[in-house]
């Protein structure tokens, strides 16, 4: 029997939510009758607005409630009974998703075998996985299910809105040059000499704790200055978009083939852009997503930072 409701659990991250979002599509593709929720941080809430195929966002709201058991528990109590569902799907694989989702369990309640933190022993059914990239572990978990997932993906993102005062006219490269993961990110002069290569204009964009050096006037600082929504419109608009590895990379991987990802310790393997169009620079080797044949290792790849000026000269080549 088809599911009359379907409840998504997973409130984060930024990435990790885009990276759910071509699995949600074919789950409302199979069930285009089902009435189907989505679980999600608020701040991340804005990558679903929109979105033909969430009926409802749910908000969790994890800062109000950390550090009160009690608050956590009366919160968990009133979700499950408002938001009871036929088939609960936890992508986050973590010990509060898969509380949210008993709570809320009202017929099957499915997660992946690679669930820590205890979670998986609240699954009526869980979905073996490998080491591989995340959209294809989320891709099983709806496959499980019975729904063919050998198709092309849907990565059905909002349209974003322009930013405030944003009035450059002319193609420019948009560049992500911090993230949070430690040894990921430029360095502030690495940005703006990068910035500096190009002949087009540059606009920097993203949040980090840093102070950027001034750029010279054809280049737009934007650093810490866009919503979520801008810099989604602002990825769509770009010419071509370079990027650390991040959540707003994935976001671009999602929207445009015109991407360069840049890694130092990461997998490109298992977090590099789902798109086999899309560029990496990972070793001081520059390569395309098809082409990686190799499957991921279990060991750390060795840490080596790009060389910008060879990146650049890439890129400039790109968008000649």
């Amino acid at each position: 029997m088809s599911p009359r409701s379907i409840l998504v659990v997973k409130p984060s991250s930024l990435g990790d939510v885009v990276h759910t979002l071509p699995a949600v599509a074919l789950l409302k593709r199979a069930y285009p009758q089902a009435r189907l929720r989505w679980i999600v941080n608020p701040e991340w809430a804005p990558l679903l607005e929109g979105n033909p195929d969430v009926d409802e966002i749910v908000l969790f709201p994890r800062r109000e409630l950390s550090g009160s058991v009690l608050k956590q528990f009366r919160w968990l109590r009133a979700t499950g009974a408002a938001y009871r569902s036929d088939l609960v799907l936890d992508f986050q694989g973590l010990l509060r998703s898969a509380l949210i989702g008993r709570f809320c369990r009202g017929g099957a309640f499915f997660g992946l075998s690679d669930a820590r933190e205890g979670a998986r022993y609240f699954y009526d059914r869980t979905v073996p996985v490998a080491r591989e990239h995340a959209v294809n572990r989320y891709l099983h978990l709806v496959a499980a299910l019975g729904i063919d997932t050998t198709g092309p993906l849907t990565w059905n993102l909002p349209i974003g809105s322009r930013p405030a005062g944003f009035d450059l006219e002319e193609p420019f490269v948009l560049l992500h040059p911090f993230a949070r993961g430690e040894g990921k990110s430029l360095s502030a002069e690495e940005a703006v000499a990068f910035a500096e290569a190009l002949p087009c204009p540059v606009v920097l964009a993203g949040r980090a704790n840093v102070t950027v050096p001034k750029m010279n006037g054809k280049h737009v600082d934007l650093l810490n200055r866009t919503t979520l929504s801008e810099l989604i419109w602002l990825i769509r608009q770009a010419r071509f978009v370079v990027s650390v590895d991040s959540g707003p990379m994935h976001i671009a991987a999602a929207l445009t083939p015109h991407l360069l990802s840049l890694h130092t310790w990461s997998d490109p393997a298992l977090v590099g852009p789902c798109r086999p169009e899309a560029w990496v620079w990972k070793d001081r080797t520059l390569f395309q997503m098809r082409q990686m044949q190799t499957p991921p290792s279990p060991a750390q790849k060795p840490t080596t930072a790009p060389d910008l000026a060879a990146v650049a000269g890439h890129v400039a080549g790109w968008i000649a």
